[in-house]
């Protein structure tokens, strides 16, 4: 079975954050995203490694 491609809001109420935060976490701290056009798409063992691994880790009180 395919791992579904999750939105920005999805990933939010994932991950218990806002999307603009999601946003920020793209552009500063490398989150795995991909663009299809002008949408981002993300997949959620992806987006939890990344997590797991400290890519989230506040150094700026983000």
């Amino acid at each position: 079975m395919t791992e579904p491609w999750l939105s920005a809001d999805d990933i939010a109420a994932h991950l218990g954050v806002t999307k603009d935060t999601i946003y920020g976490w793209i552009a500063e701290k490398g989150m795995p995203a991909h663009k299809l056009g002008r949408l981002w798409k993300f997949q959620t063992s992806e987006v939890d490694e990344w997590v797991r691994s400290g890519g989230a880790a506040s150094s700026s009180g983000t």
